[in-house]
């Protein structure tokens, strides 16, 4: 009965974040669900849960080609955003490579390259914060009250 009341308060964290999420940390929660279906289904591998396995495959897959691959904008992006869509491609096939020959280094590899994905990504979103903090600081000084550095020179402004 606990596991009922776990999945419960999980399933209302999971849309509490969703519904206040900004683009950048709904990628994140992307990754995180890919990475953890992709745990549970390790889990899985050499048991005779089977079915758990495949379900468990099936929603990686979906995260990975439904959410993180169809949010790159490939005409925004350039060749870059043709890297990392070939990337997500190249995971999606170790998942059904996993899935079909019970292959536990397809599982790993697949879930470390979506976890250096989303290293990188959540690095991203650190540089963005600290480059919004800092702007309003640099933004805030006038003309009327131009800032010197140490040996009087006027800053320069942005």
């Amino acid at each position: 009965m606990a596991g009922i009341g776990a999945k419960a308060y999980q399933d209302i964290s999971l849309q509490t974040g969703v519904g206040s999420a900004d683009p950048h940390k709904m990628i994140l929660m992307l990754f995180d669900g890919a990475i953890e279906a992709i745990r549970l289904s390790e889990s899985y591998v050499g048991t005779r849960k089977v079915a758990a396995k495949c379900e468990a495959l099936g929603k990686a897959v979906r995260i990975v080609e439904e959410g993180l691959k169809a949010s790159v904008d490939r005409n925004a992006g350039g060749q870059l955003a043709e890297r990392l869509v070939a990337l997500y491609e190249y995971i999606t096939l170790r998942l059904l490579q996993a899935n079909l020959r019970n292959d536990r280094k397809a599982l790993e590899e697949a879930r470390t390259l979506l976890g250096d994905l989303r290293s990188a990504w959540a690095q991203i979103g650190v540089n963005l914060a600290q480059s919004k903090a800092v702007a309003p600081a640099v933004s805030g000084k006038t003309a009327a009250s131009p800032a010197r550095d140490p040996v009087g020179q006027a800053s320069l402004r942005t």
